[in-house]
């Protein structure tokens, strides 16, 4: 049996992996055409799909995938440019590419498109998106259901993004000490969507979801390396750590979902909690609290519970509300809501989840009806409880999760 077609295919989603945001940024850098550069770089994995399994895998596929790519955009300055500019343009470019081999290594400017896409003249609400797509390669409606927005707005919004960068000139550099605070929200946002969403993969079962907690992490330490100064990038990597020390206590060895208050503290990894944790005392000895600290902390208070065995539920409720106060979103309004439970009981978390209700961002999302379900279920409310948890079965794409979720929801039957 030909297997070549398999390995070829296996080896260019690798590829598509490692180095999608790199290769963008790289074809980027000069031209400031992202969409152009995403262009040749999706023309060079089709021909990596046509071309490898007949010629096999080369020994470098990314600076392979490089050479069919800058060729690629070769070819469209051609069909582009007639006038004499033009084409003296096109002959610098093309003495370029002659110049370079597939063999050559080349620099990494994924931080410096990062910090392009974060630029002011980028539509706010597209910058953390923008660098989703254009540093991790996201389809618009991966980002969307990230953003609680429709995938046609998002597209819509990302397409108008690349076209700024382009026409504006904006280039692709890090920015001056003085410029970094207006740019840096959206970095910081985008790397812990990046790191959220292969977070939400927490048994590894698709590859590509923990190599993107793994690159989240990577590029909250280069951020925080090149800030260390900067309170939040330092709570934001402090926060990643966090989760991920808990990474091998969130599955039994059957491969069932564990909540965190089930979760074996001794899986917990004591070395990423406690580099957390002096992460997270450095960002609060700069005197400036944000959302980023505030989310590391509540972490932090919850691997406490490894050495007292208890979790301070008032402790975390409060800091929850610091985090309402300054990131009023729904997501933060839902853990509050399920802290004020732990802490008040049952019905002061239900009158909580119930403030929020009318957020239409809220009739998609899994956990306001899983936590929904949860507390009508302690309130002895089977009904309504059954009800919410079809709604978080029905929008949950973990099996793990969703089996989870379906056992709960058995047990009103038995009660």
């Amino acid at each position: 049996m030909d297997n070549r077609p398999e390995i070829a295919r296996a080896a260019a989603e690798a590829a598509a992996r490692q180095s999608y945001g790199k290769l963008v940024a790289y074809l980027a850098a000069r031209t400031r055409d992202v969409a152009g550069a995403e262009d040749a770089l999706a023309d060079a994995f089709a021909a990596a799909l046509e071309r490898w399994p007949q010629t096999g895998v080369p020994d470098r596929p990314e600076s392979w995938l490089l050479a069919v790519a800058r060729r690629r955009r070769v070819d469209a300055v051609r069909r582009r440019l007639t006038s004499e500019a033009g084409r003296d343009h096109l002959r610098l470019v093309a003495e370029e590419v002659e110049a370079r081999t597939a063999d050559e290594d080349f620099p990494d400017e994924r931080l410096r498109l990062m910090f392009a896409c974060a630029h002011p003249a980028i539509d706010a609400s597209a910058r953390a998106p923008l660098i989703l797509q254009t540093i991790l390669g996201f389809d618009a409606a991966t980002i969307a259901s990230a953003f609680l927005v429709s995938p046609a707005t998002m597209g819509q919004r990302l397409v108008r993004a690349k076209g700024r960068i382009r026409e504006t000139g904006i280039p692709l550099r890090v920015p001056e000490r003085s410029e970094l605070g207006e740019r840096l929200d959206a970095v910081l946002e985008a790397i812990y969507a990046t790191f959220a969403e292969g977070w939400s993969d927490p048994a590894g079962t698709e590859t590509r979801g923990r190599n993107l907690a793994t690159e989240g992490i990577w590029l909250g330490r280069l951020v925080a390396s090149l800030m260390p100064e900067e309170a939040e990038a330092l709570g934001l990597l402090a926060l990643m750590l966090f989760a991920e020390a808990r990474r091998a206590a969130r599955r039994s060895p059957e491969g069932n979902f564990v909540p965190l208050a089930e979760q074996d503290t001794a899986l917990w990894d004591d070395t990423l909690i406690d580099e957390a944790e002096a992460l997270l005392g450095r960002a609060a000895a700069k005197g400036i609290i944000g959302r980023y600290q505030l989310e590391a902390a509540v972490q932090s208070a919850h691997t406490a519970r490894r050495r007292s065995g208890r979790t301070d539920w008032t402790a975390i409720r409060q800091l929850y509300d610091a985090l309402l106060s300054i990131a009023g979103s729904p997501v933060v309004a839902i853990n509050r809501a399920v802290a004020i439970a732990e802490a008040e009981g049952a019905a002061a978390g239900l009158d909580a989840i119930d403030a929020i209700g009318d957020d239409r961002r809220l009739a998609d999302y899994q956990p306001y009806w899983a936590a929904r379900a949860g507390l009508l279920a302690k309130l002895g409310k089977a009904a309504p409880a059954a009800e919410a948890y079809n709604q978080a079965i029905g929008l949950e794409r973990d099996p793990a999760l969703r089996r989870f979720l379906q056992a709960e929801r058995s047990k009103l039957t038995r009660n």
